[in-house]
């Protein structure tokens, strides 16, 4: 199989027109459909993160599950923010969910603060199932997104309201309870500083529950429940613990997995199929903390994730997986280990599993940067995927691919 990266340098040079044919009409019309949407998205996830997590979990040689699928793309993230080249969470996710383009910090709305319709509400639309499962909080920028039509990313309680009195997503799974408990209501979690409960329209887990919702609040009460119509909350903001090597570390209360596998469960009993939205928020938030040992962490439970995913897709090939990054953060990139050298940028050294050889990570930022990200896909309609593509051209590939 050709690697990943020469893909992209493929990509690159060909521009993605020669090397590419474009889906002509009649092909289209004897396409296969789409029944289920999976979109995966390692939040942050750029090619350095992927060449990270592969050489420290798989080897000089491996290939980590996400890299496998058979169709790769090259995904451009700029935003429409007249101020700012580099893209946010909020911006990128409203591009990929609605085929717009937006000021960062924007949910779901185009440039001029209009709600736009996202690929999750025509799901809906169309009569199929839907989900939101992250480890971030539920209500962050990116699944919102997908799901909510605020002008701040910053309205989470406000996004929880349009959750469940519009969307109503049949899933949602993830971290923020502090955005659905009002002050003085700690909820499961206690409140810790920095991390109080903050909503200010009431205890909306009541509200959700009193729309049909079923709630749980750790791993064993969501191994448990048969419910059809589902909210976990697992932590009181995100599920990860931030901070630098050392200090913050990548260990969730309920597995990314885990949740994938629920939410499959339930979104699976719709025949007429479903639409999942499915993040690991730790590659992010981690390289925002330049630390390269927790987004090994969360790239390793993000490739468990995929594998998860891909035994489903094995049962029901009628499912069009696409698995990219919002866009990249931390500026990564990947060196030979000099003992001679010293860097505090440097990250490291990391051993490389079956061989003597250790390398060190590079850092040029805590924030985001503008590089393309790398899509692999596999499913009805991912052949419309490999090239270079901008990420508004993501949400036009789905829809194409479900006919919706």
């Amino acid at each position: 199989m050709r690697s990943l990266a020469l893909t992209m340098a493929l990509l690159l040079v060909g521009g993605g027109t020669a090397a590419v044919a474009q889906t002509t009409d009649k092909e289209a019309a004897g396409a296969r459909v789409a029944k289920n949407i999976i979109y995966i998205q390692g939040d942050g996830l750029g090619l350095g993160q992927r060449d990270l997590i592969r050489l420290a979990t798989k080897g000089r040689y491996g290939e980590l599950e996400l890299n496998k699928l058979p169709v790769a793309g090259l995904v451009r993230t700029t935003s429409a923010d007249p101020d700012e080249i580099v893209t946010d969470s909020a911006a990128s996710a409203t591009a990929l969910a609605t085929g717009h383009k937006t000021n960062n910090g924007v949910v779901g709305m185009d440039r001029h603060g209009r709600p736009v319709e996202t690929i999750m509400e025509r799901a809906k639309r169309a009569g199929k199932s839907t989900g939101l499962v992250t480890t971030a909080t539920v209500t962050a920028a990116s699944p919102a997104s997908f799901a909510a039509h605020v002008p701040s990313r910053d309205l989470q309680s406000e996004i929880a309201i349009q959750y469940i009195e519009k969307l109503r997503p049949d899933v949602m799974l993830g971290g923020g309870e502090d955005w659905w408990y009002p002050k003085g209501n700690p909820g499961h979690y206690p409140d810790k500083p920095g991390e109080e409960s903050s909503s200010p329209y009431g205890n909306l887990v009541e509200r959700a529950q009193r729309k049909g919702y079923t709630y749980v609040r750790d791993a064993t009460e969501l191994q448990n429940t048969r419910a059809n119509r589902l909210l976990g909350l697992f932590s009181n903001e995100d599920m990860i613990d931030y901070g630098p090597d050392g200090v913050g570390k990548y260990a969730p209360r309920v597995p990314l997995k885990q949740m994938t596998r629920k939410a499959l469960d339930v979104l699976s009993k719709n025949p007429r199929g479903f639409f999942l939205f499915l993040e690991e928020e730790g590659i992010d938030g981690l390289s925002h903390e330049n630390n390269a040992h927790g987004v090994i962490d969360a790239g390793r439970a993000l490739d468990e994730t995929v594998a998860e995913v891909m035994r489903f897709v094995a049962a029901n090939p009628d499912t069009l997986v696409i698995i990219n990054g919002d866009h990249e953060t931390g500026g990564l990139s990947i060196e030979n280990h000099d003992t001679d050298e010293t860097d505090p940028k440097q990250d490291g050294p990391f051993a490389i599993p079956g061989s003597k050889l250790k390398f060190t990570v590079d850092w040029t930022t805590h924030g985001h940067t503008g590089s393309d990200t790398p899509l692999t896909a596999v499913g009805p309609g991912s052949e419309r995927l490999g090239r270079v593509l901008d990420n508004t051209e993501v949400y036009h590939a789905m829809r194409a691919a479900a006919r919706i």
